[in-house]
């Protein structure tokens, strides 16, 4: 008899985001990403960071700074715009899996790419311009937007 306490596709591509997610040197917000197929194939993962090449010794982890220059946004590269540029393939009609809401420089990429639908798991960010400005972004290009309800399952990893 097989087993029935396996977990579920949404799970298992939510939990490979949030792994994802543990890469990220970020101190303060790790995101991971997860792109999948109309066939539930792994097509790419990401996760934030510098980009390549960028020291992660070198280069500015801050919120705030005396100038902008003196934080992290302008250079950090986002997990969902990392598992695109990571694809090898087309992610055309593909399904995102994230752990943050994607901002609206994310979602026109998204957009661009060809994903249709995109699952996420927090949304801390609600309200916000960014938020806003995504939301308007896939309502009218109709991209599917759902997010992840926690089942509660544990899976507990060693390494």
């Amino acid at each position: 008899m097989k087993r029935t306490d396996y977990i579920n596709w949404d799970e298992y591509f939510m939990g490979i985001a949030i792994l994802s997610a543990e890469r990220s040197k970020d101190n303060s917000t790790q995101v991971g990403a997860c792109i999948v197929s109309r066939d539930n194939k792994i097509v790419s993962v990401g996760y934030n960071g510098m980009p390549t090449g960028c020291s992660d010794d070198e280069m500015p982890w801050e919120r705030t700074g005396e100038t902008p220059l003196d934080t992290k946004y302008p250079f950090v590269c986002h997990a969902e715009l990392n598992a695109i540029l990571n694809s090898r393939n087309s992610v055309e009609g593909c399904t995102l899996y994230v752990t943050l809401f994607p901002c609206n420089e994310c979602a026109k990429a998204i957009i661009q790419s060809g994903i249709k639908r995109v699952v996420y798991f927090s949304n801390k960010y609600a309200g916000t311009d960014s938020v806003l400005a995504s939301e308007l972004l896939f309502r009218t290009c109709g991209i599917e937007l759902s997010e992840y309800k926690p089942s509660g399952k544990e899976i507990k990893i060693s390494l």
